[in-house]
């Protein structure tokens, strides 16, 4: 496949040397991207095949259904790669999110947790980096990740999809 099909999952390459599809990142490209950023081990990635879907939806599938394949979902979005900068997906932060050790926002107040999982903007002292973080608030004794925020001038703003934020 050399095309692009917005139809049909087409496998991440392994590296830059195996890429038929222009503009496909590789999956060295997207575990790299994950470790660097965020601080998921590489390990968690190896039990999942990783499939591009359009232009730019990269996919995690926890098992190899081999060939490129023509369905309108599988497995579960992880990244958002064909624009200036990669973009996580919030069901990504939540499965992966857990294993991050770097620019994870701890909302420790629970009305920051609240006012984030509704999709509102807030400000935040945070010296961490600047860019896509993963939000999370501690539950039952445990840093649970609520989703993707982007993170700018003293500024948390809620990544959470519409239909999926929520009023406490």
């Amino acid at each position: 496949m050399t095309d692009n099909d917005s139809q049909t999952f087409g496998r991440l390459p392994a590296t830059d040397a195996e890429r038929s599809v222009a503009g496909r990142p590789t999956r060295a490209a997207v575990v790299d991207w994950w470790t660097d950023r965020f601080g998921v081990p590489r390990t968690i990635f190896e039990s999942y095949t990783l499939w591009e879907k359009g232009a730019g939806k990269v996919w995690a599938l926890p098992f190899d259904p081999g060939a490129p394949v023509p369905v309108e979902a599988l497995g579960l979005t992880v990244l958002r790669t064909r624009q200036e900068h990669w973009k996580p997906t919030t069901i990504a932060a939540q499965r992966f999110g857990r294993e991050a050790t770097r620019n994870v926002l701890r909302l420790d107040e629970r009305d920051q947790a609240a006012a984030f999982l509704a999709g509102e903007e807030q400000e935040i002292a945070w010296d961490g980096d600047w860019g896509y973080v993963i939000a999370a608030h501690e539950l039952t004794g445990r840093l649970e990740p609520i989703g993707v925020g982007l993170y700018t001038y003293g500024t948390l703003q809620s990544m959470v999809p519409k239909g999926r934020r929520r009023e406490f």
